[in-house]
């Protein structure tokens, strides 16, 4: 299993943490859950996962520039 590393605010890490206690599961199930695109979609955590994948693309995209510019 990959880890992942993820820097959230205050606010919305208090409300996974209550998430997870209502539906009696540990704060990464809960965060596993609705990665997975469980019944119980975060808006929040969606926005995140956008913006990762969109850090990823430009990255790689920066790193196929240095590659194209050492040729």
């Amino acid at each position: 299993m990959q880890r992942v590393s993820i820097e959230l605010d205050t606010q919305l890490y208090r409300l996974l943490q209550r998430a997870a206690q209502a539906n009696n599961l540990s704060l990464e199930e809960e965060c596993l859950q609705r990665l997975a695109g469980g019944e119980r979609r975060s808006r929040y955590i969606q926005a995140l996962v956008a913006e990762l994948r969109a850090d990823e693309e430009q990255r790689r995209a920066s790193e196929d520039r240095v590659c194209t510019l050492r040729r």
